[in-house]
C-alpha cells in the first residue's frame, strides 16, 4: 500500500511539473503576440507619418527627388485619391440612394469631376489685341468662358509673368485687364523678358498642376487658334494613358549660328550637333496629369534650353512616357478635324 501511494504521489508531482512549462509557453506566446502586434501597429503609424511628411514636403515643391521616386509617389497618390473617392461615393450612396458618377462628395458638398484639360495661352505685355482676338474666336469670355469650363471641362487662361520693374504700368495694365476678364494665370515668380518662354512654360505646368487637378494640361501660343471641340474629343480617347505627351512631333535642326532666329547657345550638347531629340512642336502640345505633377515637384532642377518645346521634350527623356505624334496638333495647316491653326 505504501509503495502504491508513493507511486501515485510521484506521478502527481510529475504531472504538475509538466503543466508548469506548458503554462510558461502559453504565457510567452501571448506576450509575444501582444509585442508583435504592438510593433506592427507602431510601424504602421510610422509609415503613415512618413508618407504624410513626404506628401507635405513634395507638395510644397521644396524637395527635388528622383524620377523613379516621383512616379511612385504620383502612383500612390492616385490610388489614395481613387480609394477616397470610392469611399465618399459609397457613403453618399448609402444616405441618398444614388449619386451621379460625375459627382463626388467633399465635406458634405458636391463638386464636379476634375477638368478634362487646363489650357495655358502664353502671352506677353503689349499683346492685348491678340488676346481679344482669341477671346472672340475660340476662348470666349465671361459667361461663355464659364460655360466651357462647366460644360466641357476645359479651363483656359492667359499666362503671363511680372514686369522687371515690379508694379509699373505694364503690371498695372495686366491687373486691370484681369479684373475685367478674370482669365489670367499670373506667374508672380516669373519675370517677363529675362527668362523667356521655356521658363514660363515650365512654371505654367507647375502652377496649373498645383491649382487644378485636371486630366491634361496644354500649352498654347497667343497666335494660335484652337478648335475646342476637336481638342476635347481627341483627349477623351487618351484618358487611359497615365503618362502621355501629345503633339506634332518633330526633331528639327540645331542651329549654332548666333544670328539665326532659332539659335541654340548649347548646340554642342545635342548628340550629332545637327538635330534635336524627338519633341512636340511648341505652338501647342499636351501632357497628362502625372507629367504635370512631375514638373511641379521637380521644377527647381528641370533645366531649360533656348526654346520651350525642346525644353519640354528634354524633361521627359528617360521617363516611361508615351509620345503620341498627332497630326491634328500640326498648326501649320488647317485640315479637317484639326485642333489648331497658326495665324
Amino acid at each position: 500500500m505504501r509503495s502504491k501511494g508513493s507511486s501515485n504521489h510521484k506521478l502527481s508531482t510529475m504531472a504538475n511539473r509538466s503543466r508548469i512549462p506548458s503554462l510558461f509557453i502559453s504565457m510567452f506566446a501571448t506576450f509575444a503576440t501582444i509585442y508583435v502586434a504592438g510593433r506592427l501597429w507602431q510601424d504602421a503609424e510610422n509609415r503613415v507619418y512618413l508618407i504624410k511628411e513626404l506628401d507635405r514636403i513634395t507638395g510644397q515643391g521644396q524637395s527635388a527627388i528622383s524620377v523613379d521616386d516621383t512616379l511612385k509617389i504620383i502612383a500612390c497618390r492616385e490610388q489614395h485619391k481613387k480609394l477616397d473617392a470610392l469611399e465618399m461615393e459609397l457613403a453618399a450612396a448609402k444616405q441618398e440612394g444614388f449619386v451621379s458618377k460625375g459627382l463626388i462628395e467633399t465635406n458634405g458638398t458636391y463638386s464636379k469631376r476634375r477638368p478634362l484639360v487646363v489650357i495655358g495661352i502664353l502671352t506677353k505685355f503689349g499683346r492685348q489685341k491678340n488676346r481679344n482676338a482669341i477671346r472672340k474666336a475660340w476662348m470666349g469670355s465671361g459667361a461663355a468662358l464659364k460655360k466651357i469650363e462647366e460644360g466641357k471641362g476645359i479651363v483656359v487662361r492667359f499666362v503671363i509673368g511680372r514686369s522687371p520693374n515690379r508694379g509699373d504700368s505694364q503690371d498695372k495694365d495686366i491687373d486691370r485687364e484681369n479684373r475685367l476678364t478674370n482669365d489670367f494665370l499670373i506667374l508672380d515668380d516669373h519675370v517677363e523678358g529675362n527668362q523667356g518662354h521655356p521658363e514660363k512654360a515650365k512654371l505654367f505646368f507647375a502652377h496649373a498642376a498645383d491649382e487644378w487637378d485636371a486630366e491634361f494640361y496644354a500649352k498654347v501660343n497667343d497666335d494660335v487658334y484652337v478648335n475646342i471641340d476637336a481638342l476635347g474629343a481627341t483627349l477623351a480617347t487618351h484618358l487611359d494613358k497615365p503618362r502621355l505627351y501629345i503633339g506634332c512631333m518633330k526633331s528639327g535642326e540645331v542651329f549654332s549660328e548666333r544670328n539665326h532666329k532659332w539659335y541654340e547657345p548649347e548646340w554642342w550638347k545635342f548628340g550629332d550637333k545637327k538635330s534635336y531629340f524627338r519633341h512636340a512642336s511648341g505652338e501647342t502640345y499636351v501632357i497628362s496629369r502625372a507629367l504635370a505633377k512631375f514638373i511641379s515637384i521637380n521644377r527647381s532642377i528641370l533645366r531649360t534650353y533656348a526654346h520651350d518645346d525642346v525644353s519640354a521634350g528634354s524633361w521627359f527623356i528617360g521617363l516611361d512616357v508615351k509620345h503620341v505624334d498627332e497630326a491634328k496638333f500640326c498648326c501649320s495647316s488647317w485640315s479637317t478635324g484639326a485642333i489648331c491653326a497658326g495665324v
